[in-house]
């Protein structure tokens, strides 16, 4: 078709000079009009054929390119329709009870009133009580934090909505953002409900740096969302990240997550109990502590892995029952599958063990404020006020700086655990000097910096000698149970002195 166009407005313009010669030589024919008039009124007659055929023209490209934006517009919606096709928003009926999960007795104590304000929000609303609408929690790969969704709406009874927060961040504007709408709304649909978000950080981070359109508009989506429901209608929005410290400001701000709870790794305990589960319809003979002693910094997954492992290693060699031995036989190869996976040998953990116990009584004597304190992670508050004083930072100091010297004391070398309680010790006596203060001139200087961690060290390395007898002592029980409390390290202190 494109190729005729030429060939008939050419016959066009041809036909009109013949009308219009034919025309001319009858007009001469019959006087009055020269054949300088005729050649005047063909050329004007061309003109204005050719400014018609320019607007012609012009109209059929504009035509042309409208068309061409409506087929791109079309195309991208298609491929729009393509990639929803993927995203099925539908109620999960979950099964999981608290029962089922082990090692997260601090975490069902946390959740238990939620559970109670989905089975009976009327009890709540006559009292006024408005529970947050999101919780956050906190933890590394392989905690249990879905598992502990899924029991919350289990134990409640409600309906659970679950989706990944990679789900919404997709190549075309506006996506992710429709997404959000449409789980919002399927849950207030079918309110009392769960909503919980995996991975929040894929759509949560922090805004600003490389910009990226998508997510800030499916972050800003999500916001919209949560502050316009009431907290009364029973949709509560349950997200994990183990990335925390990446995620925007105005997410955690009250009226959103308001609560935030942190889903730490098993201890020993924790870890004897996962196991049972696990083990529970499996042919094992032996003691289930002795495999939770060996397994220090084992995640739930990691133990769902490691005794499967070890199921499949004793199943192939022919046993007719799972032993101890199967543990240790695949426990290195768990290990090497999944690499976040901390595990310490005997020896590590006897060094973490002096280490930790130095930290815990030195924070005890010197009244840092914590709670428990475990092999792999302190629990030191943080200091929420206005007004910190100098001694304070300072007995601080002297805590992150304490295992070193114990250590160094009891195994005559020095390890690597020690950075970031290093780096810690480095940003207290820094924010002493230079932005409170603290030193002895008003313009500070890197030598009183230095001055400050020397002097802690020196405090520190007398408590510690004054302090060993009663660090000694928790020590060992520290390395035995893996976790240790205040009122307990008390108790310790008590009978010593």
């Amino acid at each position: 078709m494109q190729q005729q166009k030429p060939k008939s407005n050419g016959i066009a313009v041809l036909i009109l000079i013949i009308v219009m010669m034919l025309l001319g030589f009858s007009m001469l024919r019959d006087g009055g009009y020269s054949v300088k008039d005729l050649i005047t009124d063909i050329v004007a007659g061309f003109i204005v054929f050719g400014f018609f055929l320019l607007i012609v023209v012009i109209l059929r490209k504009f035509s042309s390119n409208n068309s061409n934006l409506q087929n791109i517009q079309n195309q991208a919606q298609i491929q729009m329709e393509e990639i929803d096709k993927d995203f099925i928003i539908e109620p999960q009926t979950s099964d999981v009870t608290f029962k089922q999960v082990a090692g997260i007795q601090e975490v069902k104590e946390e959740l238990v009133e939620i559970v109670d304000f989905l089975q009976n929000p009327e009890k709540y609303k006559r009292f006024g009580i408005k529970l947050p609408k999101g919780v956050l929690l906190v933890g590394p790969p392989g905690v249990g934090k879905t598992l502990i969704a899924k029991a919350v709406a289990g134990e409640a009874g409600v309906p659970f909505f679950y989706q990944s927060g990679a789900t919404f961040v997709q190549m075309f504007v506006g996506v992710g953002a429709k997404r959000v709408r449409s789980l919002f709304n399927k849950a207030k649909q079918n309110a009392p409900a769960i909503i919980f978000i995996d991975e929040i950080d894929a759509i949560g981070k922090a805004r600003g740096g490389m910009r990226n359109d998508e997510r800030e508009a499916t972050l800003n989506q999500l916001l919209t969302e949560m502050d316009g429901f009431e907290k009364s209608e029973g949709v509560i929005v349950i997200a994990a990240t183990n990335k925390v410290d990446l995620l925007d400001d105005a997410l955690l701000r009250a009226g959103r997550f308001d609560r935030r709870i942190y889903v730490e790794l098993p201890t020993l305990n924790d870890r004897e109990e996962i196991l049972n589960i696990y083990l529970k319809d499996k042919p094992f003979k032996g003691d289930v502590k002795e495999i939770a002693k060996m397994t220090v910094g084992f995640s739930g997954a990691a133990l769902a892995s490691l005794v499967n492992e070890a199921s499949i290693y004793a199943l192939n060699r022919g046993k007719g029952v799972i032993g101890i031995d199967d543990f240790v036989a695949v426990k290195d190869k768990v290990l090497v599958g999944k690499k976040k996976i901390l595990s310490y040998t005997e020896q590590e953990k006897k060094i973490l063990s002096y280490y930790q116990s130095a930290k815990a009584v030195t924070a005890y004597w010197l009244e840092v404020d914590f709670e428990k304190m475990s092999l792999v992670k302190d629990d030191f508050k943080e200091i929420d006020r206005e007004l910190v004083s100098k001694s304070e930072i300072e007995a601080k100091i002297q805590v992150y700086l304490s295992g070193i010297i114990c250590v160094e004391d009891i195994f005559k070398e020095k390890f690597s655990n020690a950075t970031n309680d290093i780096q810690k010790a480095k940003e207290l006596a820094n924010k002493m000097i230079n932005e409170y203060g603290m030193g002895d001139r008003i313009i500070a200087t890197e030598m009183e910096v230095l001055q400050v961690l020397e002097t802690a060290i020196q405090s520190a390395k007398l408590l510690y000698t004054s302090q060993k007898e009663v660090i000694l002592k928790v020590q060992k029980k520290l390395l035995e149970q893996e976790i240790i409390t205040k009122e307990e390290i008390k108790e310790i202190r008590n009978e010593i002195l």
